[in-house]
This record gives structure tokens, C-alpha cells and sequence, in this order.
């Protein structure tokens, strides 16, 4: 891990363009963007990086239903697709694998009724989602396109095979992240560090070790994130957002990594490389220790067995839990706080962050820069429209 030139020590000080607080996916991603534009950032997490929800398991790239279209829809689709190159990017420079590959999604349809909605969402993709000369198609099947990963009797009414649909192991790209980084001329990495307070109008952030000057902070702490927000915004009662619970599964199988997704009513079973599958995840907003398991992963697991019965004895590996951030409007919180324009936020994907964190990266970036974005933000991920959203909630 390399570390600032100057870290602030006992009373010292410390001055950068940029400050990133959080070192998850979001955060790094940003750290990329701001070394690739040649500022001057310093990113600091209070633990290791990665290690809160971006060190997960799944790792699941789903795209939202082709129906119904929307500017937050073509947002995702074109982040999606932009993915793969820019992944391919960072392998390029690192000699290291994200573990990403478009798999495609399966979709199992038990009853009737869904196969006529699925056949509708499959005129729906020939209609928007193609890039350039790149099409991807939602396919409604009689039959499962592979022979013995998903139990037919789970698709009664046949199954949708969505080629859109992709994965990346979330350590493997965090561990890629920082390799990057770690080559950095422009950005310093520091582990351990826990800003206990930030004054975006002065431009402030305290630690223990000493103060940190910034022209920008770019506020990527997760679900941490919300309390600091709160706080700029006094006489309002309810918070900006919120964490949820989530647990998963890591199964030994020896199975093809490149099999697609299953996904059905929140289950989610993953491949990935080395004969590992990753089943999840719960999304529980009541808990007691965000980072024990318990019979609801449990019951995850059972229902995975029975959906893919190649995996009824495969052993469990590894079983995790953590807290992902979910903002008060659900979608993600990027931009510029609209009374302490120094301060960005940079979180809230909850579901969506490993999907969309390069793009929404690049858009806090560039806004904290001053320097045009290529594409537009959509409104609803606006930090100002979450506030005027959680203002109607007092």
C-alpha cells in the first residue's frame, strides 16, 4: 500500500486537491478518474479498502427491465456496456483479472402470465438495448439454454436468457483497483485513517493524526456517508438514507465459470472463476450484528440447491455478510451539496454500485473538477433531489 507523501502526523497538516473519503469500489473508481485527469487526491478509508460491502461476493451486473424506458434505464445500460472496456483497461494495466465476463442472466418462468410479460420485454429489448452496432437480446425459450445447471421443473412456462446480463468478482475487481492506484502519480492511498470531522466550507477534514486541507471532498463513505450529510443539513429529521443488511454464500462447485446467472425473486446464484458460485443475498433493513449469518441465508442456500441441483452438495466456503447503502430515493446520491458546494457525494448505490460506481465516479469527478462530463447524470441521482425527497418525509 503506497501511502500519502504527506500523511498528516501528531499536529500536522496535509494538503491536496482532492479528498476521497472511502475506499470502497465508488471511491476507488473515483481515485482512478482523478489520477487519469492528473489532480492532486488524497483517498483514505477508516479500514481496509474494500472491506465493507464492496468486499462482498456476488458481484452480479444486472440490467433493469427493458420496459417502460427511462433516462435512469439508458444511464444503466450504457454503464453497463462501457464495463467491459473499462475493466479490460485496468487488466490491461495491471496484469490482473476482475473476474468479469457478460455471462448473461437466466430467468425461470413458472406460470403463464410471466411468459406473456416476458415475450413483451423481448420487443422491448430490440428496441433500446443496442449500442452502436451491438445489439443484446432478451430471449424467451421453451427450454434452458445449458443442460444441467437449472432444474427445468423451474420453468414451467419456459425461461428468458438476457445477454446483457454480466458478473465481476467484487475483490478481485478491488484488488485490481488498488494495483492501479499503487502505481499512481497523482493519487496516495492511506488505510486505517477515520476522519472524525469535515468542514466543506473551509475546506477541512480532522483526524487524529492532524488536518487535511482540500479544494474538494468527494464523500464516498457508504452508508457512513448519510450522518455526515445529515449534518450539513440541520432541522431535518429524516436522514438522507440508510444501511441494509445483506448476506451471501460462497459454494465450492465444480461447474463451467462461464454458466449464466440465475435470478428469481431476489435468489441470486453467481459462477465465477475456480469452480466457486456465489448465492445471495438477503435485504434486511431491521438487524442486530450487520456481519453475522443466520437461518436467512440459510434458507438462500436451500432454495439455490434446489433451483441448481448440481450444487446440493457443494460445500460452503465462505459465509458473509455486511451493510450496503441505500439512499432515502433508493437510486444512487452523486453531486454537489447545494449549501456546501465543496463537499460531493459520491454513494447510495445499494444494488447498483458495481454496475454503475465507473460512471457516477467520472460524474462526480468531472463536477468537483468543473470539467464537462461526456454523459448526463440522470435527475433522480442528483444528492439535491434526494434532499428535497427526504424533506417531504418530515
Amino acid at each position: 500500500m503506497r501511502k500519502a507523501d504527506n500523511p498528516p502526523g501528531p499536529a500536522g497538516q496535509s494538503s491536496v486537491e482532492f479528498l476521497i473519503v472511502g475506499g470502497g469500489i465508488m471511491g476507488l473508481w473515483a481515485a482512478v478518474h482523478a489520477e487519469r485527469l492528473g489532480i492532486k487526491t488524497l483517498l483514505v478509508d477508516s479500514a481496509r479498502l474494500g472491506s465493507g460491502a464492496s468486499g462482498g461476493l456476488l458481484g452480479a451486473l444486472m440490467p433493469h427491465m427493458p420496459d417502460k424506458w427511462s433516462e435512469k434505464k439508458q444511464f444503466q445500460f450504457d454503464a453497463l456496456v462501457a464495463l467491459e472496456g473499462d475493466i479490460a483497461a485496468l487488466e490491461a494495466a495491471t496484469g490482473l483479472s476482475a473476474g468479469y465476463r457478460r455471462s448473461g442472466r437466466l430467468i425461470p418462468l413458472p406460470k403463464p402470465h410471466l411468459r406473456k410479460i416476458a415475450l413483451g420485454h423481448s420487443q422491448d429489448a430490440e428496441t433500446h438495448w443496442h449500442h452502436g452496432e451491438r445489439r443484446f437480446h432478451w430471449q424467451v425459450l421453451d427450454a434452458a439454454p445449458v443442460d444441467g445447471w437449472i432444474d427445468p421443473v423451474a420453468g414451467e412456462s419456459g425461461f428468458v436468457f438476457d445477454a446483457l446480463a454480466a458478473r465481476v468478482a467484487p475483490r478481485a475487481l478491488v484488488k485490481t483497483l488498488v494495483a492501479f492506484l499503487g502505481e499512481a502519480e497523482h493519487v496516495r492511498l492511506v488505510e486505517g485513517m477515520e476522519i472524525e470531522s469535515i468542514d466543506p466550507d473551509g475546506g477541512v477534514a480532522t483526524t487524529r493524526e492532524g488536518s487535511i486541507h482540500f479544494g474538494r471532498c468527494i464523500l464516498s463513505a457508504g452508508h457512513r456517508s448519510f450522518p455526515i450529510l445529515d449534518g450539513l443539513t440541520p432541522g431535518r429529521h429524516s436522514t438522507l438514507g440508510q444501511p441494509v443488511k445483506g448476506q451471501a454464500a460462497l459454494l465450492k462447485a465444480d461447474i463451467d465459470a462461464g454458466l449464466p446467472v440465475i435470478f428469481r425473486d431476489g435468489l441470486y446464484i453467481v459462477p465465477h472463476e475456480g469452480g466457486r458460485v456465489a448465492v445471495g443475498s438477503t435485504s434486511e433493513n431491521r438487524f442486530g450484528d450487520p456481519a453475522s449469518t443466520d437461518g436467512q441465508l440459510d434458507d438462500l442456500l436451500a432454495a439455490a440447491r434446489t433451483m441448481a441441483p448440481v450444487l446440493a452438495d457443494a460445500e460452503v466456503v465462505e459465509r458473509w455478510a455486511g451493510l450496503r447503502p441505500k439512499a432515502i430515493d433508493r437510486d444512487p446520491m452523486v453531486g454537489a451539496h447545494p449549501d456546501h458546494p465543496r463537499l460531493i457525494a459520491l454513494t447510495g448505490g445499494f444494488k447498483v454500485s458495481f454496475g454503475l460506481a465507473h460512471r457516477l465516479a467520472e460524474v462526480a469527478v468531472r463536477e468537483a473538477a468543473e470539467i464537462p462530463c461526456s454523459f448526463k447524470l440522470p435527475q433522480g441521482f442528483a444528492l439535491s433531489n434526494h434532499i428535497v425527497a427526504a424533506s417531504h418525509k418530515t
